[in-house]
C-alpha cells in the first residue's frame, strides 16, 4: 500500500503573492460595487426615523408614475399637514435647494458612507445650507412648493445616488398606491427632556422659535409639557414679564415662549440650547 503525504504542497513565493493580490482586487471590487435600485449597499445603514415629530401619526403612499423610490407622507392624527415641522431622519450635513417645476424648496442631508435623504416641497427652511443637523432636528416646515397638489412630505433615501426602498427604524415600509392603507407613528426626537407646567389658556405652540411662523396647535389651560431644548427668538411681553427664549416641546413638535412656563424671566435652568 502506498502512503499519501498529508502535507500541503508549497507554492512559490511569487505565485503566493499573486494569488493574495488577486483576492484583494476581487474583494475591493465587491466593496465598490454600486447598489442596485431598491437595495442597500454593503456599508451600515443609518437608523433612519420618520421625518416628522414624535408621537404624530401619518399615512403614506407612492405614486405609480413616480420613478424615484419615494414615499409621500400626510398627517392622519387630526393635525394639519401644512406647517408641521419636518425633521432630519438621521444626523448629517444639510444643504438647501430649489426647483420651481418639481421639488420646490427641498433639503438634502448627507449622512456619510454614501447615504443621503431628500425632503421635497418645504414651505420654509429652518437650517442654513451646509449646517450639521442632529437626528430629530427641525430642518423645515411641510408645504406644497414646486410641482405639488397639496401639502405633504416627499421623502427619499439614497445610497451612492441610487434610490432605496425606504426603511424606518430598520423596518421596510410598504409602497401603497393610495393613502390610509398604511400608517406610521413617529418616535423621532422623543428622547430626553425636562418637565414643566404652562400657565393660562390658549398657549400657542409654533413650528419654530419665531412669532411669524405658523401656529401648529395650542395648549388649553395649565398643561405639563416636556422641554427638549431652548433657543432665542422674538421677544414676548405678557403678564408683566419679558422673554426672548423659546422652548422646544418633545410631544407637541413645536416651540412655545418660555414666558408661558412658570413666568420665567430668561432661560429655563438645566435645559440645553437647541
Amino acid at each position: 500500500m502506498s502512503s499519501i503525504s498529508s502535507a500541503s504542497p508549497r507554492l512559490p513565493l511569487r505565485r503566493t503573492l499573486a494569488v493574495l493580490l488577486g483576492a484583494l482586487v476581487v474583494l475591493a471590487g465587491l466593496a465598490a460595487a454600486p447598489a442596485r435600485a431598491g437595495e442597500a449597499g454593503t456599508l451600515a445603514t443609518p437608523n433612519f426615523k420618520a421625518p416628522y415629530p414624535c408621537g404624530q401619526k401619518w399615512t403614506y403612499s407612492h405614486h405609480s408614475a413616480e420613478v424615484r423610490r419615494a414615499l409621500d407622507f400626510v398627517r392622519a392624527d387630526g393635525g394639519t399637514t401644512a406647517g408641521t415641522p419636518v425633521l432630519a431622519s438621521a444626523a448629517g450635513t444639510a444643504t438647501r435647494h430649489y426647483q420651481a417645476g418639481g421639488a420646490g424648496n427641498y433639503i438634502v442631508i448627507d449622512h456619510g458612507g454614501g447615504w443621503k435623504t431628500y425632503y421635497f416641497h418645504l414651505a420654509a427652511f429652518s437650517v442654513a445650507s451646509g449646517s450639521w443637523v442632529a437626528q430629530g432636528q427641525q430642518i423645515g416646515t411641510t408645504g406644497s412648493t414646486g410641482h405639488s397638489s397639496g401639502a405633504h412630505i416627499h421623502y427619499e433615501q439614497l445610497y451612492n445616488g441610487v434610490g432605496q426602498n425606504i426603511r424606518i427604524n430598520g423596518s421596510a415600509l410598504a409602497y401603497p398606491g393610495s393613502y390610509h392603507q398604511y400608517y406610521l407613528t413617529s418616535d423621532n426626537g422623543c428622547g430626553g427632556g425636562t418637565s414643566f407646567m404652562t400657565w393660562g389658556s390658549g398657549v400657542r405652540v409654533r413650528a419654530d422659535a419665531y412669532l411669524s411662523s405658523p401656529v401648529v396647535t395650542s395648549l388649553a389651560g395649565p398643561t405639563r409639557v416636556t422641554v427638549v431644548c431652548q433657543k432665542q427668538g422674538d421677544t414676548v411681553n405678557a403678564e408683566g414679564y419679558t422673554n426672548n427664549w423659546w422652548s422646544k416641546l418633545r410631544d407637541q413638535g413645536g416651540f412655545i415662549s418660555n414666558i408661558y412656563i412658570a413666568h420665567p424671566d430668561a432661560r429655563l435652568p438645566g435645559v440645553p440650547v437647541c
